[in-house]
């Protein structure tokens, strides 16, 4: 547990892992389900595995490097805003933010008090915490995102992979949703932990649509019956 009982300085590497861990082991093991189920011999199964795995780290590095950027983007818009607003009219701005704190309980002539005594400090910095909401644990980091969510993919999307190569002949599917389900349960568990959040429901939640995307996916290759060499 962290020092000061928070998790939240956590949420954002914690939500990029997770996401591109969970990501990495949905959409490659059910890949590798659809093309056993199709027909796909071993090798067409494998090259597809490594293929999807390998696209889908990149794609989520790009996916979350511009997605997190666009944020980022914006969160700096908004405190251009804020700060020519500050230089405009610093006594709007100063009772905006009195007004923002009375909202939240605070008595008119103590709000007003911090208020200014918040302002004398750091202007900009009240505003963005009382105002826009922003803190150092929100700021947005999309380099930190980018690497987080396509490590974390790859070595969920490996395991998938591995399972095939293990798997005896006619075992694909069992192996590849064995190894699969057990690493989701272990992935929602330990982000559940990480996060402070319940454990039971974060397993619960993992599992059904892991389940569901995999059986959805054997479906799909059954019908279509596509055997790829």
């Amino acid at each position: 547990m962290p020092k000061d009982g928070h998790f939240n300085t956590r949420t954002g590497w914690l939500r990029a892992a997770i996401l591109g861990a969970n990501d990495g082991l949905v959409s490659t093991a059910s890949l590798l389900v659809g093309m056993i189920s199709a027909g796909a011999g071993h090798g067409g199964v494998l090259l597809a595995g490594l293929a999807g795995l390998t696209a889908g780290a990149f794609s989520m590095a790009a996916g979350e490097y511009v997605s997190v950027s666009a944020q980022a983007d914006s969160e700096a818009a908004d405190l251009a805003r804020e700060r020519q607003a500050l230089r405009d009219d610093p006594d709007y701005e100063l009772e905006e933010l009195a007004e923002g704190l009375q909202s939240r309980g605070v008595s008119p002539g103590l709000a007003r008090q911090v208020a200014h005594e918040m302002t004398e400090h750091d202007a900009l910095d009240a505003h963005a915490r009382e105002e826009l909401g922003f803190t150092e644990t929100s700021a947005s980091d999309p380099l930190q995102a980018a690497w987080t969510s396509a490590v974390s993919f790859a070595i969920g999307g490996g395991l998938p992979v591995l399972a095939v190569l293990g798997a005896p002949d006619g075992a694909g599917i069992a192996s590849v949703a064995a190894m699969s389900l057990a690493a989701l349960m272990l992935l929602g568990a330990v982000g559940a932990w990480l996060g402070g959040a319940p454990i039971r429901a974060a397993v619960l939640r993992v599992l059904f649509w892991g389940t569901f995307a995999m059986a959805v996916t054997a479906g799909v290759g059954r019908v279509l019956g596509v055997a790829i060499v």
